[in-house]
């Protein structure tokens, strides 16, 4: 067995290798003009909902003097935007302006490349035992609430509209007794979506639970000052999360960013726990009309946010 002198140098020779694999030593990440850790305070800000300093700190164990210079820096660069608590006027919560969306994109698809190209010098069965490794490695380092499974939001890529039709499909045929139009309602909304995506002022937001996709909303463009909420869906083994409320509030988000002045949806009476997402996060009720679609009576609902 080895010694616990061994077990550190074998740990301290592990994380030598690794931060050269993946080039934590760098000046800036993907030559930019940016840290990892600018960067990974950048990834936090576009992928949870309007943090404040102190929750940024903790999730990154920054010293608060350290992360404020960073996020003065944002500030001057234009790539940070904030607003105070209305529960505490102490509080601030920040998020990333429209420059700082355009600014930190790119890098997020440059790092997704350069880990994809990493892996693709390795087999897939090779490929699948390094994600178990550091799977491993995560769960016995992270404690037992970092064991849970994490939910993370990203955009989309080729082979999430496949997903988001079946998920739709197969949900609300289940629970809301829908027949097959339904699905290719959602089919047309996710190709007209790809075929017309203007990423300045779109978004979709895939999340997944344990590398598994589990939900999705979109912000679609319906005009210059007007966006539309669509498709937003969460699987069965996710409920209870929380993460329908946070895929709306990162629309929301997103589009006061971009400067829409409104945000539509619409939906059906009986969809409750939708309709009870939309009415916390502020939309009200703007008109009702009676329909019958999808093999099935419904109510449809267009809502409003007024941003």
């Amino acid at each position: 067995m080895a010694t616990s002198q061994q077990r550190v140098t074998a740990v301290r020779r592990f994380n030598r290798f690794y931060t050269r694999r993946i080039g934590v030593l760098q000046g800036g990440l993907l030559e930019s003009p940016y840290s990892l850790t600018e960067v990974r305070v950048m990834y936090e800000l576009a992928h949870r909902n309007k943090p404040t300093a102190t929750q940024l700190g903790g999730e990154l164990g920054l010293d608060a003097g350290y992360l404020s210079r960073i996020l003065r820096r944002f500030r001057k660069e234009g790539l940070l935007a904030s607003a105070g608590s209305k529960e505490d006027a102490r509080r601030t919560h920040l998020w990333l302006s429209a420059k700082g969306r355009r600014t930190f994109d790119p890098l997020e698809r440059g790092t997704n490349r350069e880990v994809a190209a990493m892996l693709g010098q390795l087999p897939v069965s090779r490929q699948e035992a390094l994600v178990a490794a550091m799977k491993t490695v995560e769960e016995l380092l992270g404690g037992h609430e970092q064991a849970k499974a994490q939910i993370t939001l990203r955009q989309h890529r080729p082979g999430d509209m496949g997903w988001v039709i079946a998920a739709h499909g197969a949900l609300y045929a289940q629970e809301f007794g829908f027949d097959a139009t339904f699905e290719a309602l959602v089919a047309e909304i996710a190709a007209q979506f790809i075929r017309k995506f203007d990423p300045e002022r779109e978004r979709c937001w895939i999340a997944e639970l344990d590398g598994e996709p589990v939900g999705s909303v979109f912000l679609v463009q319906q005009s210059k000052s007007v966006a539309k909420l669509r498709l937003l869906i969460i699987d069965p083994k996710a409920r209870g999360l929380g993460l329908g409320k946070r895929l709306v509030a990162e629309c929301i988000a997103h589009a006061r960013a971009l400067g829409y002045r409104k945000l539509t949806l619409w939906t059906q009476s009986n969809l409750l726990a939708a309709r009870h997402i939309y009415k916390e996060a502020g939309f009200r009720l703007a008109q009702t009309e009676p329909h019958r679609s999808f093999g099935v009576e419904l109510v449809g609902e267009f809502w409003e946010l007024k941003l």
